[in-house]
């Protein structure tokens, strides 16, 4: 029996590939230009589920796993590029973000048999891995990190088990070089699951930056290297 004051046992699935993307949009396109920084997100998720779960406890809501799914090149292929020292720069920093942020990473093989090379099977991957983590953990709230509706069946399946699912979702349309990219969050997907956090209208409603827990999304150089 769940009350205002039991804990809440979160667990935080990434899709890496739909990450990235929400990162590079608030890095180089929205009005903020700062990436994301990790664990304020986190702090984020936990002021979220508070807002649905216990009458705003954060206190009273932890995460207790997070793991991040992403494709990846081989050493071969980023040696190929101009600028292979780049790459593995960009490689190496996110490693180094997401283990200071306690996230565990898995990563799947692009298939680079084909052009362009494709990300395949690791969405397959997160979804079996977050189905088996809430059967044997047991988790209280499964955060999941994406916008595809390929989803749609693990969140059905985490809800069968009485998980509540939250999606953090975001949409956005930027231009580049190549045309327009837009980036939009499954209806379906939304319709599925028992709570919805759409990031992109709670920076949007907070244009000033007062609102602390939407501040602490935003990667801080100096307040980051004064915490290290």
């Amino acid at each position: 029996m769940f009350t205002s004051s039991t804990m809440r046992r979160i667990a935080v699935f990434y899709d890496g590939s739909f990450f990235d993307n929400m990162n590079r949009y608030y890095l180089y396109s929205h009005t903020r230009h700062q990436p994301i920084d990790l664990k304020g997100f986190h702090e984020y998720i936990r002021y979220k589920v508070a807002h649905y779960e216990t009458s705003d406890n954060v206190s009273l809501c932890q995460i207790v796993e997070s793991h991040f799914f992403r494709g990846r090149f081989s050493l071969e292929s980023v040696q190929a590029l101009d600028d292979p020292t780049k790459r593995l720069v960009l490689d190496r920093r996110l490693d180094q973000n997401l283990m200071y942020a306690g996230i565990v990473t898995h990563y799947y093989p692009m298939n680079e048999y084909v052009d362009p090379p494709e990300e395949k099977g690791i969405d397959v991957w997160l979804a079996l891995e977050a189905y088996d983590l809430a059967i044997h953990k047991g988790f209280d709230v499964l955060v999941l990190i994406a916008g595809d509706q390929d989803f749609v069946p693990l969140v059905r399946k985490i809800n069968s088990l009485g998980t509540r699912v939250m999606v953090i979702g975001v949409d956005f349309s930027v231009n580049s070089g190549s045309g327009r990219f837009v980036q939009k969050t499954s209806q379906r997907l939304l319709e599925e699951s028992s709570y919805v956090a759409m990031i992109g209208e709670d920076v949007d409603d907070d244009p000033e930056g007062a609102n602390s827990v939407i501040n602490s999304i935003f990667y801080d150089r100096g307040e980051r290297e004064r915490d290290r």
